[in-house]
C-alpha cells in the first residue's frame, strides 16, 4: 500500500493504493496521473448520504444535487408526506446509485427532474415544505 496526498477542489484527501501488478517508472518531468476513482473514493467518504438543503420559491426548501449524474428512478410526486430517511429519488453517478431521501418530515411542493435526466452539481431536485 502507498499512500497519497490529493487536492481536489482545494480539498486535500490522503487515499491508500494498492499496488496490484507491472510497475510505471515516470521520467523526471513527468508527473503521476491521478486517477478519478481515487478522488471519488475520498471524497465519497465525506459526502453526505442527503442532499444540501438550500431555499427555493416552489417549496419552503429544496434537495439539490449532491453530484453530477442521471436520475434513475423518481420516487415521488408534488403532494406526497413523507417521513425523514423515505427515499426521493436515485441518482446514478459513474456507475453508482446513490439514494436521495428526505432529510425530515416533509409535504413534496415539486418534483423538478424526470427519470432519465441528467443533472449538475447543485441542480434543484425536489422542493418540500
Amino acid at each position: 500500500m502507498k499512500k497519497y496526498n490529493i487536492k481536489v477542489n482545494g480539498i486535500s484527501y490522503e487515499v491508500e493504493v494498492e499496488e496490484i501488478g507491472g510497475s510505471t517508472i515516470l521520467a523526471p518531468s513527468q508527473s503521476a496521473p491521478i486517477l478519478a476513482h481515487q478522488a471519488v473514493a475520498a471524497s465519497a467518504a465525506q459526502t453526505p448520504a442527503t442532499a444540501p438543503i438550500a431555499q427555493s420559491s416552489t417549496g419552503a426548501n429544496s434537495i439539490t444535487a449532491p453530484m453530477p449524474g442521471s436520475i434513475v428512478k423518481v420516487n415521488v410526486k408534488p403532494g406526497d408526506v413523507l417521513k425523514k430517511g423515505d427515499l426521493l429519488l436515485v441518482l446514478e453517478a459513474m456507475k453508482m446509485e446513490n439514494d436521495i431521501t428526505a432529510p425530515a418530515d416533509c409535504t413534496i411542493s415539486s418534483v423538478n427532474v424526470n427519470q432519465g435526466a441528467t443533472v449538475s452539481t447543485g441542480d434543484v431536485l425536489v422542493t418540500y415544505n
